[in-house]
């Protein structure tokens, strides 16, 4: 099989490429380079491009680079500022995965003739026994990234990849280590790709839009302080909004960005029994996915711990998650990711959408 393996300059896509190498398929990697200005936190670096050819040249395989910058801008900058800017929480990750990784990326791949693509994620790929492809938890349940891969299409899906999803973090090293290839002991990237870590969220911002000062008031409407920007503050929120002072732990539970207001209050104000979806990516079948219609367990963000759950689909592309328990409400913009589970295949994803 003839498989393009986008190489982020990881050890995971290293060894990814190498697994498929070995397994016989004819291998060629690719880097996509994303970000045209400073990164030093990401993917998106020169480093991590340069890492990435010279892992290929060690695997003796070709490696080619693909300048998507300018889809990148469109699909992810811009709708992060603009989501900031609207009072939402936006995840880049999962919209590069929905719009760069598994779409242009998977577009091109298929013009220039390859049977699929692979990627470094931790995910499994797994068959259902009605014959449909679904993301399933990585053996590694620490590592795992089927939160951040759910807007795969039921399409995109049958023509990718996860090789080191069935193998742990410290698995991946030691394959790396034993081919030597110079990316086994490299650092994961933690942060957004295109923020530097001397520039900050606030600071690209600012270059991009106008930042607001905003007003902190008690939920009942005692002042109580200032924020340097209304738009950088997020649901939920307990550091950096002039009111964690005194006995009472509060937290964000309401962000008036065109009022310039956030609002603090005790974490109870934050529980809820049900999250508002829109934007829902349903899997299974091409012809629009399948509704569980029993429970499902839903992940409220990254590294969130699963909540027992029921959906109800709402048409039109949205959906209502039910919590089984008062839950803590989602930061609008954030993704919910549903998961069911059976004895074959574990935890697997069955939709997911943004919180409204």
């Amino acid at each position: 099989m003839k498989v393009l393996v986008a190489m982020s300059g990881g050890v995971d896509s290293s060894v990814a490429a190498a697994l498929l190498r070995d397994e016989g398929h004819q291998v060629v990697g690719a880097t996509m380079r994303l970000w045209g200005g400073e990164s030093d936190s990401g993917c998106c670096s020169v480093a991590d491009v340069e890492d990435a050819r010279r892992v290929a040249a060690q695997l003796g395989i070709d490696h080619h680079v693909l300048n998507l910058a300018d889809e990148f801008h469109t699909h992810v900058v811009e709708p992060y500022v603009a989501d900031h800017v609207a009072g939402r929480t936006p995840n880049p990750c999962i919209e590069c995965n929905r719009h760069l990784k598994f779409d242009v990326f998977l577009e091109r791949a298929e013009v220039l003739g390859y049977d699929a693509v692979a990627t470094g994620h931790h995910a499994r790929r797994v068959q259902l026994a009605d014959g449909t492809w679904r993301i399933a938890r990585a053996v590694d349940s620490a590592k795992d990234q089927s939160y951040v891969l759910h807007p795969l299409t039921p399409e995109a899906l049958g023509r990718v990849l996860f090789p080191v999803g069935a193998m742990t973090k410290a698995e991946v090293r030691d394959r790396a280590a034993a081919l030597g290839l110079r990316t086994a002991e490299k650092a994961e990237s933690q942060d957004v790709c295109f923020i530097t870590s001397t520039e900050g969220r606030r600071k690209f911002l600012a270059a991009r839009t106008e930042l607001h000062p905003g007003r902190v008031v008690d939920v009942d409407g005692t002042e109580l302080g200032t924020v340097a920007a209304v738009e950088t503050v997020t649901l939920g929120q307990r550091r950096g909004v002039g009111a964690s002072g005194g006995a009472a732990r509060r937290f964000v539970v309401d962000v008036d960005v065109p009022g310039r207001t956030v609002t603090v209050g005790p974490p109870e104000r934050l529980m809820v029994d049900h999250a508002d979806l829109d934007r829902m990516v349903w899997a299974g079948p091409s012809q629009g996915g399948t509704v569980p219609d029993g429970p499902v367990l839903a992940q409220c963000s990254a590294h969130g711990d699963p909540r027992p759950a029921r959906v109800e689909d709402l048409g039109g592309g949205a959906a209502r998650v039910w919590f089984e328990e008062p839950s803590r409400r989602v930061a609008p913009g954030q993704s919910v990711v549903l998961y069911a589970t059976d004895p074959a295949n574990g935890e697997y994803v069955v939709g997911g959408g943004l919180a409204t």
